[in-house]
């Protein structure tokens, strides 16, 4: 490790994204600066920041090292974050978003929904789960970089861990998200040139794009390390093919990592009030192209590196790149890099990752301190003006110091799971109304409630007592019923939350909705004001 270069490469980059702060510190006057930017982002910008918000660290180095233990077939989840993700968002919610949330002046995501169904219960209950919940997501984003620092550069873990969350908490406390947007730009930049040069430089040390696949193919034998020796038991067919239809390899793979968050990207907050950031549906329909090409690049790149590193580590070490990483699969990006690549990429892709994870953990930290500024204290206390940003910026704080001390606990390999896990809780919670609040004229208040509770406790409870890699370890079903989960028989066991959730919240909001009196009309033309006239605008 060359100190001296290290050391500029990271004061060079550290510095830049300083700079970018101050400038959005500069330029943030009010409530409206700090929380949806004026409303007045280039959609280059939004592109790139709602791009790299969404791709962080847990897509690389978690899913990376997911797609080393599960091989190709975790491709489908780059098709579906294109198509959902920035398509479907884009088109058919952002501009329905932009425009009610200019209607009602919304500036968070939970103040969004709450003043479509006129309900404050909403608003703050929303703004409870996300201050409650995303820790954990924020917390995996923390540990994929510190992984990557630890193992690369050899500095500790707990070291790596702490000074970066300093950083982003920093420029995200007094810039607002004009700074998180900024600074996401610049770092997405550096991302999707770094993810080029790594997937290409891959393929040509493997022999080319051919071979190498080839070469991964023909390792059909060679059984993933979380699986058992009777390879047929769990569903694994090769590392260039989906698992057995039904088998706990596919409910794993299908249910929790592609599903999980292939859906859940709809209702993430911290996505959504990107499309409160912009001025028109121009915008938006300019960000789409810039959206797609980014995502399409960072999660095909990271997910193919991380299935051929097996061809890599068989053919140097003689094992699977899960079992070179310890069975860690948060380790394999890292060590794949470390082992194959030259000093100076190492050094450039960890600027990239420190770009991926400051970028995500910024909007993490934002809509958390938002969550907490002016959606719970706002709106329990009924105190408007200036306070909520002070507030929001104790939210901040209290977030950084929550997700850093998760990082201390968490255990191995749950990247990919702690995202999936977060994906999963907002889509059980939020999917069901968001869809309701900006194409349902007839969903109510009481239907929306009725949604929003049962996606979010139905979600919990199958996390504590339904779902075998949270419930296991948690031990509250072991200490209550005698066994790890309520249901032994598969798969019960490997099916995510969201799977079961989200349905129970869907059914709730239609039937609750059904039994209750119907919005005004006068409400809703309000709401919906320019919705039907308002392409192009």
């Amino acid at each position: 490790m060359d100190l001296v270069i290290l050391s500029v490469v990271v004061l060079v980059f550290l510095l830049i994204n300083g700079f970018v702060g101050y400038v959005a510190w500069r330029r943030t006057q009010s409530a409206d600066d700090y929380m949806v930017a004026g409303r007045q982002t280039h959609p280059f910008i939004m592109a790139l920041s709602y791009g790299a918000t969404f791709i962080s660290t847990a897509a690389i180095v978690g899913f990376g090292g997911v797609a080393a233990n599960y091989g190709m077939g975790i491709l489908w989840l780059v098709f579906l974050n294109i198509l959902i993700g920035i398509f479907i968002a884009f088109v058919f919610f952002g501009k329905r978003t932009r425009k009610m949330g200019h209607n009602m002046g919304a500036l968070t995501f939970p103040e969004f929904l709450s003043k479509r169904f006129d309900s404050k219960f909403i608003q703050y209950f929303s703004g409870a789960v996300i201050f409650i919940g995303m820790p954990l997501y924020a917390s995996v984003v923390l540990v994929g970089m510190a992984r990557f620092v630890e193992t690369t550069l050899h500095i500790h873990y707990y070291v790596a861990l702490i000074v970066m969350a300093i950083f982003v908490a920093a420029y995200v406390i007094f810039g607002g998200i004009r700074g998180v947007m900024y600074t996401d730009a610049l770092q997405g930049s550096i991302m999707f040139f770094g993810m080029i040069i790594l997937l290409a430089t891959s393929y040509w040390m493997l022999g080319g794009v051919v071979d190498a696949n080839q070469a991964l193919t023909n390792l059909v034998n060679v059984v993933p390390a979380s699986a058992t020796a009777e390879a047929t038991a769990t569903g694994f067919t090769g590392w260039t093919s989906m698992p057995s239809l039904g088998s706990p390899f596919w409910w794993t793979l299908v249910s929790s990592l592609i599903l999980g968050v292939g859906i859940g990207v709809i209702s993430q907050p911290q996505l959504v009030v990107r499309f409160m950031t912009v001025k028109s549906n121009r915008e938006l329909n300019r960000a789409v192209l810039i959206g797609g090409l980014f995502i399409f690049v960072i999660t095909f790149g990271a997910y193919v590196v991380g299935a051929l590193s097996n061809v890599y580590f068989i053919q140097t070490t003689g094992q699977t790149a899960v079992q070179a990483a310890g069975g860690n699969l948060d380790k394999v990006i890292p060590l794949f890099i470390t082992a194959a690549m030259p000093l100076w990429f190492t050094y450039l892709f960890m600027v990239a990752l420190l770009s991926a994870a400051m970028s995500t953990l910024s909007a993490q930290f934002h809509v958390q301190g938002t969550a907490f500024g002016r959606d719970i204290y706002e709106t329990l206390v009924q105190k408007t003006g200036g306070s909520s940003v002070m507030v929001a910026r104790i939210g901040i704080l209290i977030a950084v110091l929550i997700a850093v001390f998760l990082g201390f606990v968490l255990p191995s390999s749950i990247v990919a799971l702690g995202t999936s896990l977060w994906f999963g809780i907002t889509a059980a919670a939020f999917l069901g109304i968001y869809v309701a609040a900006i194409y349902w004229k007839r969903a109510t208040k009481e239907g929306a409630i009725a949604g929003l509770v049962s996606g979010a406790m139905v979600s919990l409870l199958w996390l504590l007592f339904g779902f075998k890699k949270t419930a296991g370890p948690l031990g509250i079903s072991q200490a209550l019923t005698g066994q790890s989960t309520i249901i032994t028989s598969a798969p019960w066991p490997t099916v995510d939350p969201m799977v079961i959730a989200l349905p129970i919240a869907i059914i709730a909001t239609i039937l609750v909705s059904f039994l209750t009196k119907p919005p005004e009309k006068e409400f809703l033309s309000k709401c919906f004001q320019g919705i039907d006239s308002s392409k192009g605008k």
